[in-house]
C-alpha cells in the first residue's frame, strides 16, 4: 500500500469563475427559502429541510492510532459531546413516502486548535454525510445546474413526486440489476426506502486530515443498527414514517457507530477536483479512528425536537483548520451554508450561533 500523499494547498486548484457559481447556487437556494418559509411560516434549511431524528451522544477518539491517523481531532485520544442529525435532501419538507436520499450530519462539541476562517471562536466540527460514497455532480459548477433545476420542483405537485418516486425506484432498480446507479434518478425521488439507522455515511468529498488528505464515513456497527441494513421501510399512509421507525429503534437500544477515514494515498487515482470520483478501497481502506455511541433517547419528539432542529446548523466550514475542505464543490459550499442558515435564523428571528457545551442547546 502507498504511504499517504502529504497536503500541501497546491493540492487545490482553484478556477476564477468560482464565485460566479457560489452566486449561482445562492440565487437557487434564495429561492427555495423564500418558497418554504412562505409556505411554512418558518425558516427551514435549503438542503436537507426535513429531520428524522436528532440523537446526542459521545465521541471517544481511540488510543494508540498510528501517525498518519493521530491528525487534527484525532491527534490525542479524549471524548466529546456530539449531536447527530438524520436528514433527506430535499428543501421542502416532503411525505416520506417519495424516496430519497438519507443524510447524516454529526457535530463535535468542545473542540479546540486552530480554526477554519468564518469558524474563529468556535469549538465545534462539523461532518456532513450521506448515504452514498460520492457527490451527485462532480464540481460545483454542475451541482449548480442540478440545484437550479432542483429549486424549481420546491413547493409543487407533492402527489405528483409521490407517484414519479415510484416510477422512478422502478427504473433505478432495474439499471442496478446491470451494474449501474443514477444519482439523478435517486435525487429526483428514486432512492430506495432503506432504514436511516441501517445506512453508511460519507463525507463524498475530501478534506485536510493533518499532514494528510481523507474522507470520513461513518459506519453503523451495533447489532441494532447492522441489522437493519438493506430494510426497507414502509411509508405508505406515513408521512414521517422514517421519524417513526428511528424512534422506536433509539429508544429501545441506541446505537453505535465508527467515524473512519479514508487517506488520499495517489491524487491520480484519488482525485481532490472531481466529486463524483469514488476512491478505491483496494488501494485506501476505511480505518476507525473514533467511536459514536448514542444510549436509548427519544430522537423525535414533536415540538422539542423541532427547536433543537431550529437551533443546529451544519457545516464543513465549521471545524478546524486540520480539517479544511478541499475541493471546488466543498469551496462553494462555505458561503452558501452560511447564507442558508443566516436566512434561516433571519426569518425565525434567532441567529445561528455554535454550542459550546451540549447543555446549551434547547
Amino acid at each position: 500500500m502507498k504511504i499517504p500523499v502529504a497536503f500541501t494547498p497546491q493540492v487545490e486548484d482553484v478556477k476564477p469563475e468560482e464565485g460566479d457559481t457560489v452566486d449561482q447556487m445562492k440565487q437557487s437556494f434564495e429561492h427555495i427559502l423564500d418558497t418554504t418559509s412562505k409556505d411554512y411560516g418558518h425558516g427551514v434549511r435549503a438542503v436537507h429541510a426535513k429531520a428524522h431524528g436528532i440523537i446526542r451522544g459521545r465521541l471517544k477518539v481511540h488510543d494508540a492510532l498510528p501517525a498518519e491517523l493521530a491528525q487534527g481531532l484525532f491527534a490525542k485520544p479524549g471524548e466529546y459531546d456530539a449531536v447527530a442529525r438524520i436528514s433527506t435532501n430535499p428543501g421542502d419538507i416532503l411525505d416520506d413516502a417519495i424516496a430519497l436520499p438519507r443524510g447524516l450530519a454529526l457535530k463535535v462539541i468542545g473542540v479546540e486548535g486552530e480554526r477554519l476562517p468564518g469558524s474563529e471562536g468556535d469549538a465545534t466540527q462539523d461532518f456532513v454525510m450521506a448515504n452514498a460514497p460520492v457527490f451527485t455532480a462532480p464540481t460545483a459548477d454542475a451541482f449548480a445546474k442540478n440545484l437550479k433545476m432542483l429549486a424549481s420542483t420546491t413547493d409543487k405537485f407533492e402527489g405528483g413526486k409521490k407517484l414519479l418516486s415510484g416510477i422512478l425506484r422502478g427504473i433505478e432498480a432495474t439499471l442496478e440489476t446491470v451494474g449501474v446507479e443514477s444519482a439523478t434518478l435517486k435525487t429526483l425521488g428514486g432512492s430506495k426506502q432503506v432504514h436511516p439507522l441501517g445506512e453508511t455515511y460519507y463525507s463524498q468529498t475530501p478534506f485536510r486530515y493533518g499532514d494528510h488528505i481523507a474522507k470520513f464515513a461513518l459506519f453503523p456497527v451495533s447489532p441494532a443498527l447492522t441489522q437493519l441494513t438493506g430494510d426497507t421501510v414502509d411509508t405508505h399512509d406515513r408521512p414521517d414514517a422514517l421519524r417513526e421507525v428511528v424512534r422506536e429503534v433509539m429508544i429501545e437500544q441506541g446505537g453505535q457507530w465508527e467515524l473512519r477515514v479514508q487517506l488520499n494515498r495517489d491524487l491520480d487515482a484519488m482525485p481532490i477536483e472531481d466529486a463524483t470520483a469514488e476512491w478505491s478501497e483496494a488501494d485506501s481502506p476505511y480505518i476507525t479512528v473514533a467511536t459514536f455511541t448514542a444510549e436509548p433517547q427519544i430522537s423525535w419528539q414533536d415540538g422539542q425536537t423541532n427547536a433543537i432542529d431550529d437551533a443546529l446548523s451544519y457545516s464543513i466550514w465549521h471545524g478546524l483548520a486540520a480539517h479544511r475542505p478541499l475541493g471546488n464543490v466543498n469551496r462553494a459550499r462555505k458561503d452558501t451554508y452560511r447564507f442558508s442558515a443566516e436566512y434561516r435564523g433571519r426569518v425565525n428571528g434567532c441567529p445561528m450561533h455554535e454550542p459550546r457545551e451540549m447543555a446549551e442547546l434547547p
